[in-house]
């Protein structure tokens, strides 16, 4: 597993990622805010030359705040792996983060489970 955190905001933000038979699985804490959405986007579609996973699990259980910047991260992810025929799943959102999906009509177009383990289940 490996991680990324803001240096100068380590409390309010952290994202780690693995990968479950196949699915990389993004575990995010913290606030998605501007000032991390550069690292959560990272996070989702490493631009580091390690091959880019064309299905994705963010796991939001730990995500307390997302504003309109980590809805921009979502909806360019879901293009990308939408183009390689793959696909990107929301799992564990918050009551506060799922209804701002919900506001904004993610949850319409990015499949939102309520757990991981269902998220991870074809």
């Amino acid at each position: 597993m490996s991680g990324i955190e803001q240096a100068d905001r380590p409390d309010r933000f952290s994202v780690a990622h693995r990968t479950v038979d196949g699915v990389r699985v993004v575990t995010v804490q913290g606030e998605i805010d501007h000032d991390v959405k550069n690292a959560f986007s990272n996070a989702l579609l490493p631009e580091d030359g390690v091959a880019q996973a064309s299905r994705i699990v963010v796991d939001l259980s730990g995500v307390t705040f997302m504003d309109s910047s980590g809805i921009n991260v979502f909806v360019t992810a879901h293009q990308a792996v939408s183009s390689t025929e793959g696909w990107l799943r929301i799992a564990a959102a918050q009551k506060p983060v799922l209804h701002v999906l919900q506001l904004v009509g993610i949850d319409a177009v990015i499949t939102c489970h309520t757990t991981l383990e269902q998220a991870l289940n074809p």
